[in-house]
């Protein structure tokens, strides 16, 4: 596959750790500890916005729901299990093959491929809901990437893109404290020159005709060792774009 999502060696990288996706004290155990922090929020955002009670168990039936970038699929099974019909693609083959393991004979509404966001745009797909988590700060080409997403999103559609701010405090907690000095995520997982600042995600997504709804902080707290929402987005945070 070639195009604007493609780098090869983040690929590669990530395909070389797709066994241990559903592992929580493994390589993406952070991970694990951020699902609940993520996963509340979309679910707050977007039964908000669809005016959806969140209560129920499946509050989500009817709508459709794109993980891109979807690894394991560790917001895709959850997000099938709230009522989307999801589908999940990846880039990487060997992240889509242990997805579709895990979720076998789970009775979910989700589907996988190994597909990108340029692929499915020239299929004419289109999407209610946009996961977009941790994933522009891999892409290749991050304007062309995103003007892909945009063109996928439905009318009255949202999108979620998380990643990591390009700040001193970034490229010391998020790539020297996290892959150095306590070893949370492998060595090289992250490329500081890669994090992307708010103001330019949000100036890329205005100029493909989406509007940003909200921009929301994301923070370690060390003393209960869990991630918790905050106004800071010095590291990592999480905006939310209509159209």
């Amino acid at each position: 596959m070639t195009g604007a999502s493609i780098d090869p060696k983040e690929i590669a990288k990530f395909s070389a750790m797709a066994d241990a996706w559903w592992d929580p004290a493994g390589k993406f155990a952070p991970l694990h500890k951020f699902n609940p922090v993520r996963l509340s929020f979309i679910r707050d955002i977007a039964a908000a916005h669809f005016g959806r009670d969140a209560k129920p168990l499946k509050p989500f039936g009817g709508l459709t729901l794109l993980d891109i970038g979807c690894g394991g699929g560790l917001l895709s099974e959850p997000m099938a299990r709230l009522g989307f019909s999801v589908t999940g693609v990846d880039a990487a083959g060997k992240n889509v093959k242990t997805a579709e393991a895990h979720a076998r004979g789970q009775n979910l509404d989700l589907a996988y491929r190994c597909t990108t966001a340029e692929q499915l745009e020239i299929e004419g797909a289109k999407f209610d809901v946009i996961l977009n988590m941790e994933v522009v700060e891999h892409v290749a080409d991050l304007g062309e990437y995103l003007r892909a997403c945009a063109a996928l999103l439905a009318p009255n559609g949202i999108m979620f893109v998380a990643t990591i701010n390009k700040t001193l405090k970034s490229l010391a907690l998020a790539k020297i404290g996290a892959e150095y000095v306590l070893g949370w995520v492998p060595k090289g997982t992250h490329d500081w020159n890669r994090f992307v600042p708010p103001a330019l995600l949000r100036a890329i997504l205005e100029d493909n005709h989406l509007t940003v709804l909200k921009t929301q902080g994301v923070s370690f707290d060390p003393l209960g060792w869990e991630w918790r929402l905050s106004r800071d987005t010095d590291v990592n945070y999480m905006m939310v774009v209509g159209k």
